[in-house]
């Protein structure tokens, strides 16, 4: 059965030099720069898009422009696309980057025990290959590696669905050395594409 990706960047883009979301950006670091969340949010899905283009593999971006997108529309437009598909395995990554003091990527699916934790177990091992020295923030009390909530997103869309936290914008390390630079940025579609991959091919 053919797959088919569902891409949600998180948050809003910037418009005429505006960021379109209260927040959910970096501090302003010594050397001048400052994460905006949505735009980097942007550019993973385009990013992992491409990729997954090239492997023949459907996708979509569920939010193409840079205004900050409600939830419920988010959801509404993933339940609406898996729809179209009724032959295809379906699968929403929500990306994201993460804040509140720490380091490392966290993997989050829905309660209970689903399609969504085997995705999450295979982007859990493709960012260990990919960030070998990166912690992954895990809780194995369930015997895998995601972290389980009850975000809107996983709990409302219709498919497997994972949402990636993907290191720390309060973090100057991480931020100025991984998710502001593009060594960092293409490391991280890596590894989502890895993940999904393996998802698809199994």
């Amino acid at each position: 059965m053919k797959a088919l990706i569902l891409l949600d960047p998180g948050h809003g883009g910037i418009i005429n030099n505006v960021y379109q979301t209260a927040g959910k950006r970096s501090p302003l670091w010594s050397n001048g720069k400052q994460l905006f969340e949505g735009e980097f949010n942007r550019a993973i899905a385009k990013g992992i898009s491409q990729a997954l283009t090239l492997y023949g593999i459907d996708n979509k971006i569920i939010v193409p422009e840079l205004e900050d997108i409600s939830l419920r529309s988010r959801v509404d437009r993933a339940n609406f696309l898996a729809q179209q598909y009724p032959h295809h395995r379906c699968l929403l990554v929500s990306i994201h980057a993460n804040a509140g003091g720490g380091k490392g990527v966290e993997i989050f699916t829905s309660r209970g025990q689903t399609e969504s934790d085997i995705v999450a177990d295979h982007l859990a091992h493709a960012f260990s290959q990919i960030f070998p020295n990166k912690p992954l923030r895990s809780d194995y009390r369930d015997g895998d590696s995601d972290k389980e909530r009850g975000f809107y997103m996983l709990r409302k869309t219709t498919m497997a669905a994972v949402l990636t936290e993907n290191f720390f914008m309060d973090n100057e390390i991480e931020c100025c050395l991984i998710l502001m630079t593009p060594k960092g940025r293409q490391k991280i579609i890596d590894y989502h594409v890895q993940g999904i991959l393996a998802w698809v091919e199994g």
